[in-house]
């Protein structure tokens, strides 16, 4: 009774374990699901506005960033009726949302939305307010922020594996916007001069904390606008909504091994010890097929340890 106890005792240990290794990647991977969700909604809701509508639109998001260039675009917090009108623009549904960033390098793929406050941040990357609105244009420059090394979700944790050539892409108002990475720069977090306004320049950088996990400094990414390698007037990718073979492993690996565990923190008797042998060797069967295949079909497990043990009994007892 004892070992018992003991051995339920170590198999909710398990469980504890196998949750919290498993947290980071299906909780990302959920928080990638619901950004695609909200990337799809913004998509059907360009492509079922007027040409007209979204024209106004960006002519004033344009306007907006020539003004904010004459005045000389530095990094300060706004005023409250500024606050107000940059809120304003590209904002046509309410939802905050300005458009989804695409990095291929990284397979990123995230909406941009107003302002970079922590709710923001923790689901999606961010627009800084002090910066030119991401809508192309001379003489602009938008920066955009992301979290890294969050245990829900990926988002700019692997910006620092871009390099200069690599491109990215800004979705606003069914437009592509491109980027070459031209710059990559370490700076201090009070150190704002690399995300200025260059005149006749069109520029975007992306910012996140470095080093991992210690985050003492600041990542700049700065790209330089290109020519799109495709003409879009509108694009959507819903490749955050595919699993990734790698969260689906052992997200399907974790009830097998837990039910494995129960059975022989359980015990029983002989015959009941040599059936758990045979499931034991059927569920490793299925796990190195899961590996090969993570997207495989049903599997019998219980029905498959039944022929290993009818296998088995047929040996001879000399060859066993």
């Amino acid at each position: 009774m004892k070992n018992r106890i003991t051995n339920i005792f170590l198999v909710l240990a398990f469980f504890i374990g196998v949750g919290l290794l498993l947290y980071p990647s299906f909780s990302d991977y959920w928080n990638s699901f619901h950004q695609s969700r909200a990337i799809a909604s913004y998509a059907d809701e360009i492509a079922a506005m007027d040409t007209s509508a979204l024209d106004e639109i960006r002519y004033a998001a344009q306007e907006y960033n020539r003004r904010w260039a004459e005045v000389g675009g530095t990094a300060r917090l706004l005023k409250e009726d500024e606050l107000a009108d940059y809120e304003s623009q590209l904002n046509f549904n309410g939802s905050g949302m300005m458009g989804y960033i695409e990095i291929p390098a990284i397979k990123c793929y995230l909406g941009i939305y107003h302002g970079t406050s922590d709710a923001v941040l923790q689901i999606a990357t961010g627009h800084l307010e002090w910066s030119s609105l991401p809508v192309g244009g001379e003489s602009t420059h938008a920066v955009i922020s992301g979290h890294r090394g969050l245990p829900s979700a990926k988002l700019f944790t692997e910006l620092d594996k871009l390099r200069v050539g690599d491109r990215f892409s800004l979705y606003i108002l069914g437009e592509e916007y491109s980027y070459e990475v031209d710059q990559i720069n370490i700076v201090l977090p009070e150190d704002v001069e690399l995300m200025k306004i260059y005149p006749g320049e069109d520029y975007v950088t992306l910012v996140t904390c470095t080093p991992y996990g210690i985050n003492t400094h600041r990542l700049l990414v700065r790209g330089t606008r290109v020519e799109n390698i495709v003409d879009h007037t509108l694009h959507f990718t819903s490749e955050a909504m595919k699993i990734d073979p790698l969260v689906v492993t052992p997200v399907v690996m974790a009830p097998i091994l837990l039910l494995l565990l129960l059975v022989v923190a359980l015990g029983g008797n002989q015959r009941e010890k040599k059936r758990r042998d045979q499931l034991y060797k059927a569920a490793l069967a299925y796990l190195n097929q899961m590996e090969e295949n993570p997207m495989m079909g049903d599997y019998d497990l219980w029905g498959e340890a039944e022929k290993a043990t009818e296998k088995d009994n047929k040996k001879p007892r000399g060859k066993r």
